[in-house]
């Protein structure tokens, strides 16, 4: 007696004459066909090729390395501007140096050139002074050295006369020294100026020349 079922056996016959390729139930596919997983199943589903898997590390790595070259130009830059700046700074504050100093150096040359006159205004007032002149002539000569007098000291030029001072040789020049009677000035000191002194500012012009105590 046989354990075949006809019924059975004639269903999968038909199954297999409509559907050609496909296996029957409970069958296994051909030795030789390709295994097929279920990525590679997905991949064949969607109809596309898979994309790499993106390496972030790699990505992040390469950002940090942008950013340090970034940051490197940016701190070059930064550093060429401060010194650009601080050369011009230096460059301002050395020419208006140089051009104060040659504002100074043509007044004084100036003040130079005029001084002689002005001693000689004094000179010609202290001679008329002790011979008791008071003319309208002699008044028109304290006018002209008093507005000399102001125009040099407007222009920073100022006179100055140390009677009674010690004795500067950095300042004064000494001419003659002069005894002292008991009780007078002590040695070292100036007792007459002969011609005053004059400076610009803190530079001594010329020295005031004086007589000092023996």
């Amino acid at each position: 007696m046989s354990d075949s079922n006809p019924l059975a056996e004639q269903g999968d016959e038909r199954v297999a004459d409509e559907h050609p390729g496909a296996q029957a139930p409970g069958s296994r596919p051909p030795a030789d066909a390709p295994a097929v997983n279920g990525a590679d199943a997905g991949r064949v589903a969607d109809g596309a090729p898979a994309e790499e898997p993106v390496d972030e590390a790699a990505e992040i790595e390469g950002d940090l390395d942008e950013l340090v070259r970034t940051a490197a130009q940016r701190d070059e830059y930064l550093a060429l501007a401060q010194r650009t700046q601080a050369d011009f700074e230096n460059y301002r504050k050395r020419v208006a140096r140089e051009a104060a100093a040659a504002q100074e150096r043509g007044m004084s040359s100036l003040a130079k050139e005029l001084l002689p006159a002005l001693d000689n205004l004094d000179r010609a007032l202290e001679e008329a002074d002790a011979k008791g002149g008071s003319d309208a002539l002699l008044d028109g000569v304290r006018l002209v050295r008093s507005e000399l007098a102001g125009a040099l000291a407007r222009a920073g030029i100022e006179s100055f006369s140390p009677v009674g001072e010690p004795f500067d040789p950095s300042l004064h020049e000494a001419v003659a020294t002069a005894e002292q009677p008991p009780g007078g000035a002590s040695s070292g000191t100036v007792v007459e100026v002969y011609q005053a002194g004059y400076r610009l500012g803190g530079a001594i012009m010329r020295p005031a020349r004086v007589v000092v105590a023996a």
